[in-house]
């Protein structure tokens, strides 16, 4: 392979005894056999499948967007759009919190980013102890379908930081689709905002990234 190809379950991706199965495939003889539906790669003879559609699964160290929904005694329960909410503790705030007043901090409505730390059954607890995590105080911020997350920030970044230079604003891809993005102009964040739908639109295309050049080159003019 290559180049990033759309498969279906059941599809044979690649033939050879030298590949080895990774994410949303298995190996049926000398065949590596997608399992999934979405785009299939392969990366030093390692063969797996970016889903394009389904939910977002929770892992450890994602960083993720979330609502504040409920405040406790010692912190925060966030809805971040799965059927588990996450927590953040005071201790994973990094500054002191009068327990009396988290809603001077954090109140119910407010947006945040925040990252994985743990994960124990349905218990999922978040900081933002981080560099560029915290609370979201401007912007504009919108939801993308998880599974195309991959594609929006591209291999080793390169989608995202297109957009990036092209708009000149600060952009956060959440793993659970939410996106928040930061201009010193709301038509910088609406441009940011109309070139990542226009990559989830076209997800399942081959040369994405040079459409998504002609896509702004075409917005200039």
């Amino acid at each position: 392979m290559t180049e990033r190809k759309v498969v279906i379950p059941g599809e044979a991706i690649v033939t050879g005894e030298d590949y080895l199965p990774g994410k949303g495939t298995e190996k049926r003889g000398n065949e590596i056999v997608a399992t999934m539906f979405g785009l299939a790669e392969e990366i030093n003879k390692l063969v797996k499948v970016i889903p394009l559609s389904g939910g977002y699964e929770p892992r450890r160290g994602n960083v993720i967007i979330g609502r504040v929904e409920m405040l406790t005694h010692n912190g925060w329960v966030m809805d971040f759009g799965n059927a588990e909410n996450a927590f953040l503790s005071l201790m994973e705030v990094p500054r002191f919190v009068d327990k009396g007043a988290l809603d001077e901090v954090m109140d119910i409505g407010d947006m945040v980013v925040v990252k994985i730390y743990s994960i124990k059954g349905r218990s999922i607890d978040v900081t933002i102890k981080e560099r560029g995590l915290g609370k979201i105080e401007e912007g504009i911020i919108f939801k993308i379908n998880p599974n195309k997350v991959p594609r929006v920030i591209g291999k080793e970044g390169s989608m995202i930081k297109i957009i990036k230079d092209e708009t000149g604003c600060n952009i956060t891809v959440g793993q659970n689709g939410f996106i928040w993005i930061k201009g010193d102009k709301i038509e910088n964040e609406l441009l940011a905002k109309k070139a990542i739908i226009f990559i989830v639109e076209k997800s399942f295309i081959e040369g994405l990234t040079e459409e998504v050049e002609k896509f702004f080159k075409g917005e200039k003019k």
